[in-house]
């Protein structure tokens, strides 16, 4: 096995780059910069690399890297929607026992001076989902509920408090869908500056469902031909095409809302769904989610989780096997960092 391309394929300038998250989406309709705010999270471009893994060669769209402290694709959407939370009151949200969304929101949310708060509902563990709620225990106020509807209805009364900023599982809301459309046009930019073409495939896990919406409707307002393969790693009822196209078109609304002009539809025939790799339960582990991640960390390349990364690199190592170089991206939203040293401790983090 060999990894090649860590760094970014920007010749000549640092992995680490450049320009906030929504840079692109504001360049694209300047409207935005008066209509849609943001909180600076620190979230920046984050580097295109090309793998090979046994022979097939694939790109990675880095957004583990996207922020110094705690990366992901959580934070392109919670710069949106933590914009302009005050201080005296509170944010709360909702996911499963170990969600990382749940720690970003809890994380961020400390760094803006917010106390968070997260109602979860049980899911199948695994080590990395594990970790994810002890840290969370020690960054949120915790209430665990018996179901994902439990869950909800607690979330519903709490919502009836004005002075708590309500942050949707996943950060999937049209709003927050608008920080990934940007990532998509950021991904266009980096490609189109090197003289390359878009891949064919972009693979992404499909949870909730908010990046997979806003890859979509960045990649049909860059006018790109490249196809969405989301993976899903939820039940049907959560992660389906009538929930990601209708996710996809309220964020085209809200886009055209804020900036003020056209923006392109969504092609539906952009999306694929891919319903293999789930494995039968929310966090439940796979073999060939498993190697794919032991191939990758083997040749030096970073940790994924067994709940989203994992199960989608591996769909995305063995679409890369059957086509032709540089064909396939994988978008890796999960940032393993505060797994390198062996413990469970995010180093990163403020304690």
């Amino acid at each position: 096995m060999q990894l090649l391309g860590r760094t970014s394929l920007t010749q000549g300038s640092p992995p680490r780059v450049r320009s906030r998250s929504v840079t692109a989406l504001y360049d694209r309709y300047p409207q935005l910069r008066a209509t849609l705010p943001l909180v600076s999270l620190g979230v920046s471009e984050t580097p295109v690399e090309r793998w090979t893994i046994d022979g097939a060669t694939l790109l990675a769209k880095r957004d583990d890297l996207s922020a110094p402290a705690l990366g992901g694709n959580k934070v392109r959407a919670l710069e949106l929607l933590l914009a302009g939370v005050s201080t005296d009151g509170r944010v709360l949200t909702v996911g499963p026992t170990g969600s990382t969304h749940a720690l970003a929101v809890a994380h961020y949310a400390r760094q803006l001076g917010v106390e968070a708060e997260v109602i979860t509902w049980p899911q199948e563990t695994n080590a990395v989902a594990l970790a994810t709620a002890r840290h969370l225990a020690t960054r949120a106020a915790v209430t665990p509920a018996h179901s994902t509807v439990d869950a909800y209805l607690r979330a519903a009364l709490r919502r009836r408090d004005h002075t708590v900023r309500w942050i949707p599982a996943g950060g999937s809301s049209p709003r927050g869908a608008l920080g990934h459309a940007s990532a998509a046009l950021e991904l266009v930019r980096q490609l189109g500056a090197e003289g390359r073409p878009m891949p064919a495939f972009i693979v992404v896990p499909l949870g909730s469902g908010g990046t997979v919406a806003g890859l979509l409707l960045g990649l049909a307002i860059a006018g790109a031909r490249t196809r969405v393969v989301a993976v899903r790693v939820v039940p049907g009822v959560v992660g389906n095409r009538w929930h990601v196209r209708r996710l996809a078109a309220r964020s085209r609304a809200l886009l055209v809302r804020l900036a003020g002009e056209a923006v392109p539809r969504v092609n539906p025939d952009r999306l694929v769904i891919a319903l293999d790799a789930y494995g039968g339960a929310y966090g439940r582990s796979t073999g060939a989610g498993r190697a794919a991640a032991a191939a990758l960390l083997a040749t030096g390349g970073p940790p994924l989780d067994d709940t989203y990364s994992a199960k989608a690199f591996g769909h995305a190592l063995a679409l890369a096997r059957g086509a032709p170089d540089d064909s396939v991206l994988f978008w890796l939203t999960f940032d393993g960092r505060w797994l390198a040293d062996g413990d469970d401790s995010i180093a990163l983090l403020p304690r």
